[in-house]
């Protein structure tokens, strides 16, 4: 028995294929970003929830409502963060900060933890801070190859007494993971500034580039791609 191969039936069948997989493709497009925004707020809805453990049994949902209500967990962390802030404004509350980091500063192994996430903490939430305020574009891994980076500062301590010159410290992320990356020391004159915020940036990176922003979050249409001019980065 021989099998015809109908040629003339093939558009039809292709055309029915590309339809299909073009349907698919969108549908994975709504629901993949959906499914993981869900999946990020549940595990920081969750996280913060821990925090009703705090209270009494009988001041819980559970007690009086026979049923927990997700989310009571953030409006308590809201809570005791803002009474924190509160409490440590004042001299009393001052006092009693200096008298914890002091504490901590004696056990061997939580003082270097403890010291370098504090040293972190402060300078990204510093009011007046630069660090990870501006995007920036790098000449990296090698000359003639550019990336984005951030801004974090200017080289100090015995760092900068062996760099000759205006040096800034940047921070260039890696895709599609941007919480990983290099830390690295730059001229001041081989850095351009971008004119882009922060989380539009992180967004390009991401995405791997597909995500472009156009300037400070304006998106126009294609236009003729022209050379980066130089602008002075200012701290």
């Amino acid at each position: 028995m021989l099998f015809r191969f109908d040629f003339a039936a093939q558009p039809h069948v292709m055309t029915k294929r590309s339809l299909i997989k073009r349907y698919f493709i969108t549908g994975l497009l709504i629901w993949v970003p959906l499914v993981i925004t869900l999946w990020v707020l549940n595990l920081l809805v969750g996280t913060m929830d821990q925090t009703l453990l705090l209270l009494p049994l009988e001041y819980r949902t559970e007690s009086w409502l026979g049923v927990h209500i997700p989310g009571l967990g953030v409006v308590l962390t809201v809570l005791i963060v803002f009474a924190t802030g509160v409490a440590a404004a004042n001299i009393i509350g001052q006092r009693l900060v200096t008298f914890w980091e002091g504490l901590l500063a004696r056990i061997p192994v939580v003082n270097s933890i403890y010291n370098g996430v504090k040293q972190v903490s402060d300078t990204l939430f510093a009011p007046g801070g630069q660090a990870f305020r501006k995007a920036l574009l790098v000449q990296f891994p090698r000359e003639g190859m550019w990336t984005i980076a951030f801004l974090t500062g200017t080289p100090g301590g015995d760092v900068a007494n062996h760099l000759k010159g205006d040096y800034l410290s940047v921070y260039v992320p890696t895709t599609p993971n941007p919480t990983g990356g290099y830390f690295i020391m730059v001229r001041r004159a081989d850095v351009i500034e971008l004119d882009m915020t922060v989380d539009e940036a992180l967004k390009y990176i991401i995405s791997m580039g597909v995500a472009a922003p156009n300037g400070a979050g304006r998106r126009a249409s294609p236009a003729r791609p022209a050379a980066p001019q130089q602008k002075a980065v200012n701290q």
